[in-house]
């Protein structure tokens, strides 16, 4: 059976139907799973979002506005905000360390 890839979201959000697990996750957790990834699917919509990303799980994560559709057996690595912004405020990176984040794993069975 193909490996899916890791999928890339800037939100827990279910796609698809399904059974869904969801927890929160160690940033060594995260880089360990990019790591060990056949691919990296990334549903980030946003240049800071990924800016930061980038940053912390050292591999380049681009911006990618897609209708993304999680499939069975895939995960999904969804960096969370813990607050949430103005609506239609573009955040600086700044900005998202100074709302805080944490890192979670959603996957699919």
């Amino acid at each position: 059976m193909k490996k899916l890839p890791l999928a890339l979201l800037n939100t827990s959000i279910l796609t698809a139907d399904g059974d869904f697990t969801l927890r929160t996750i160690t940033l060594e957790d995260a880089k360990a799973l990019v790591d060990s990834a056949s691919g990296l699917d990334s549903a980030i919509g946003h240049e800071s979002t990924a800016q930061i990303m980038t940053a912390l799980l050292g591999v380049d994560v681009p911006v990618h506005r897609q209708m993304f559709e999680q499939q069975p057996g895939q995960q999904a690595l969804v960096f969370k905000l813990n607050g949430r912004p103005p609506e239609g405020k573009v955040l600086s990176i700044e900005e998202i360390e100074a709302i805080g984040y944490k890192w979670q794993l959603l996957t699919m069975r």
